[in-house]
C-alpha cells in the first residue's frame, strides 16, 4: 500500500468535492491502485488545519458544509494561517492548488503556492487556471528541474479530458484547428435568453445553479473560455500563447432575438474558442459567440454540456463532449491527474 500526502488550497466547491470524492473512494483507491491519499494539510480564506497523520475528512467536509473554516478543525485547526505558509511548512508529496482564479492579483496566491511546492520537490495538481495562464512555461520549467510532475487537466472544460486527449492521443499529429466551448455557463445563460427570459433573471438562474462566478464577468465576457484557450493551445499545440493573443467577445452584446432566430433555423449559440492555423503557419485564437448548426459536432449541446474538437492531419476530426450536472466531474479531475502521477495502471485482479 503506497500512502500519498496531499496538500489541499482551496476549500469551495471543488475542494470540498475532492474530499468527498476521496472518501467515497478509499476502498475502490486500495482495491485497484494500491494507494491511500491522505490529506495532511488543507487551507480556505480563513486558516488552515493539519495532522500528519491525515486529516479526518468527515469533519473537514461537515465544516465547509456548515460554512465554517477548516481554521475551526478540533487540535489541528489554525485560524488565520494562510494558503503560502501551509505550503511552506507542511511536508506532503503532492500539492493540491484548488483556489479561486484570480488574473486581476496575477493568479496570486495560486501562483506562489505552486512555485513553492515545485521548488521543494513536490508534484502539483491544480483545477487552477490563472497560474497556467500567467506562468506556463516558467512553471514547466521549474517542475522538470526539480523532477516532478505538473498536472492540470481540470484547468479546461470540467471533467472533460480535453488536455490528456489532446496531449497524449494525438501524438505525432498536426492540429489544424481546436474548437472548444470549455465554459458551460455562457451556453446555459443563452438558451435561456432564447427562451424569452431576461438578463437579470437568466443570470440570477445561473447563479442560483452555481454555474456562473461570483464576478459574473468572467464567465460574461470570455475571459474563462479564453483562458482555457491559451491552455489549451500552449499545451496541446505548443505555441506560447497569452491572453492578449485571444481575440474576445462575450455574450453580452448578443440579442435575445438573434438568440431566438437562430434556434428557429435549428442553429443554437455557444461561445466558441478556436485555435486555427493559418497559411504562415501561425495560429489565431478568438472566442466569441457564434451559432452553431446542427451538422457541427458542437451544434447540439445541452446546457449543462461542453465540448472540444481537434481536426488533425493524420487523425481525423475527433469530438469529445462532458455532460456536467453539478461540479463533481471538475473536482474528480484531480483525482484522475494523482492517479497519472502514481498509478498509471490499475492492478491485476488476483484469482
Amino acid at each position: 500500500m503506497h500512502d500519498i500526502k496531499l496538500v489541499l488550497i482551496g476549500l469551495g466547491n471543488l475542494g470540498r468535492r475532492f474530499c468527498e470524492v476521496v472518501l467515497e473512494k478509499e476502498a475502490f483507491l486500495a482495491d485497484q491502485y494500491g494507494i491511500r491519499l491522505r490529506i495532511v494539510g488543507v487551507a480556505d480564506s480563513r486558516g488552515a488545519a493539519v495532522d500528519p497523520d491525515g486529516l479526518d475528512l468527515p469533519t473537514v467536509i461537515h465544516l465547509k458544509r456548515q460554512g465554517q473554516s477548516v481554521a475551526a478543525y478540533p487540535e489541528g485547526g489554525q485560524p488565520g494561517k494562510g494558503a503560502l505558509a501551509l505550503v511552506e511548512s507542511v511536508a506532503a508529496d503532492v500539492l493540491l492548488e484548488a483556489s479561486p482564479v484570480n488574473l486581476s492579483q496575477q493568479a496570486e496566491p495560486g501562483l506562489s503556492c505552486i512555485r513553492t511546492a515545485l521548488g521543494k520537490g513536490m508534484h502539483v495538481v491544480t483545477p487552477n487556471k490563472g497560474p497556467l495562464v500567467v506562468a506556463f512555461r516558467e512553471l514547466h520549467t521549474l517542475a522538470s528541474e526539480h523532477g516532478v510532475s505538473l498536472r492540470y487537466d481540470g484547468t479546461v472544460a470540467g471533467g472533460l479530458p480535453a488536455l490528456n486527449l489532446g496531449c497524449r492521443d494525438l501524438r505525432g499529429a498536426r492540429i489544424r484547428m481546436i474548437e472548444a466551448v470549455p465554459n458551460l455557463v455562457t451556453g446555459y445563460v443563452m438558451d435561456m435568453l432564447g427562451d424569452g427570459l431576461g438578463w437579470d433573471v437568466a443570470t440570477a438562474r445561473a447563479r442560483a445553479a452555481g454555474v456562473l462566478e461570483a464576478d459574473a464577468a468572467w464567465d460574461l465576457d470570455g475571459w474563462d473560455a479564453a483562458a482555457k484557450l491559451v491552455i489549451l493551445t500552449n499545451a496541446v499545440i505548443g505555441v506560447d500563447a497569452k491572453l492578449e493573443d485571444v481575440a474576445r467577445v462575450g455574450i453580452q452584446a448578443v440579442d435575445a432575438l438573434e438568440l431566438q432566430a437562430a434556434r428557429e433555423r435549428g442553429e443554437r449559440y455557444r461561445l466558441l474558442a478556436r485555435a486555427e492555423i493559418a497559411h504562415d503557419g501561425s495560429y489565431g485564437l478568438s472566442v466569441a459567440p457564434l451559432p452553431l448548426p446542427v451538422t457541427h459536432p458542437l451544434g447540439r449541446l445541452g446546457r449543462k454540456q461542453m465540448g472540444v474538437v481537434f481536426t488533425t492531419d493524420i487523425y481525423g476530426t475527433i469530438t469529445a463532449i462532458i455532460d456536467e450536472s453539478d461540479p463533481t466531474p471538475s473536482s474528480a479531475t484531480m483525482l484522475r491527474d494523482i492517479l497519472d502521477i502514481y498509478a498509471r495502471e490499475p492492478m491485476a485482479p488476483v484469482h
